[in-house]
C-alpha cells in the first residue's frame, strides 16, 4: 500500500481492527479518546440510517421562513414532486424551508428524512418526517446531509445555509466528493452572491472559471426533478460514495 492510502474497514480482520483500536487507546489521552468515541457514535448512527434508503435530494434553507412565504411554498411543491418521482427527501429536519420540503414529501406519502440537531434556538424536529435522527455534532450531521444525496438544492438562508453551501462547493472543487448537481433556488436571492464570486473571487484568481460551473442558479424546481431523474434510483444499501476515491 502506497503512502497516503487508507485501507477500508472491510479489508481488515476483526482481530486487526481490535489491535488498532487498542493502539489508538494507548496513544491518545482519556479525554480525547472519549471525544473520539463520541464523534464515532454520531457518525456511525448516521451512516447506519443512510443505508435504509436510496440516495435522494438534500434541501437546505432558512429555518426562519414561514408558511405563506413564496420560498416555503416552492419548497413544499418541490418535496411533493420529488416524492412523486420516487426520490427520498433529506433535510436538517427543522422548521422553515426544511419543514416545507419534508411536508411536501410527507403529504405525498414519500420518504421524508430529517437529520436534526439540538440547538439553543430555532431547531426542533418538524412533524413531517418518516425518519428522524438527532445529532450532537454539526460536522457529523453535515457529513450525513452530503452522503445521503445525489442532488443538492439550496433555498434562501442565513449563515447556516451558506456554511453548508460553501462546504459542498469546496469539496467538489477539490474533488473530495463526487461532482453532483447543485442548485441555488431563487435567482433574485443568489445572483448577488454569484456576482461576488465572479467579480471578486474569480477576478482576484481566488477561484478558477470551471469552479463557477459547480452550481446552477434557477427559479424552476423542475430543474431539480430532471437532475434527480437523470441520475436515477440507487438501490438501498448502495451509495455513490462507496467506490469514490479522492
Amino acid at each position: 500500500m502506497s503512502e497516503g492510502q487508507i485501507e477500508s474497514a472491510d479489508s481488515l480482520s476483526d482481530k486487526e481492527i481490535i489491535r488498532r483500536l487498542k493502539r489508538i487507546r494507548e496513544d491518545i489521552n482519556p479525554e480525547d479518546m472519549e471525544r473520539a468515541i463520541s464523534y464515532m457514535y454520531d457518525l456511525g448512527r448516521g451512516l447506519n440510517l443512510l443505508r435504509t434508503f436510496p440516495q435522494g435530494v438534500t434541501a437546505f434553507g432558512s429555518a426562519r421562513v414561514k408558511e405563506g412565504d413564496k420560498y416555503y411554498d416552492k419548497a413544499r411543491e418541490l418535496g411533493g414532486l420529488l416524492a412523486q418521482n420516487g426520490h427520498p427527501v433529506i433535510t436538517g429536519g427543522g422548521p422553515g424551508i426544511m419543514e416545507a420540503v419534508n411536508r411536501g414529501a410527507f403529504e405525498f406519502g414519500g420518504r421524508s428524512v430529517g437529520l436534526n440537531i439540538s440547538l439553543e434556538h430555532e431547531q426542533f424536529a418538524n412533524p413531517y418526517l418518516t425518519d428522524v435522527m438527532e445529532f450532537h455534532y454539526f460536522f457529523a450531521r453535515k457529513v450525513m446531509l452530503s452522503m445521503a444525496s445525489k442532488v443538492y438544492v439550496y433555498f434562501p438562508g442565513g449563515f447556516g445555509t451558506l456554511d453548508e453551501l460553501s462546504e459542498i462547493l469546496c469539496l467538489m472543487q477539490e474533488n473530495k466528493m463526487p461532482h453532483m448537481p447543485v442548485f441555488l433556488f431563487g435567482k433574485s436571492y443568489w445572483k448577488p452572491l454569484d456576482r461576488f464570486f465572479r467579480n471578486k473571487l474569480l477576478s482576484s484568481k481566488m477561484i478558477k472559471a470551471p469552479d463557477l460551473n459547480i452550481y446552477k442558479i434557477t427559479d424552476d424546481i423542475n430543474d431539480v426533478i430532471k437532475a434527480a431523474n437523470k441520475i436515477g434510483h440507487q438501490r438501498i444499501q448502495e451509495n455513490l460514495y462507496d467506490h469514490f476515491k479522492d
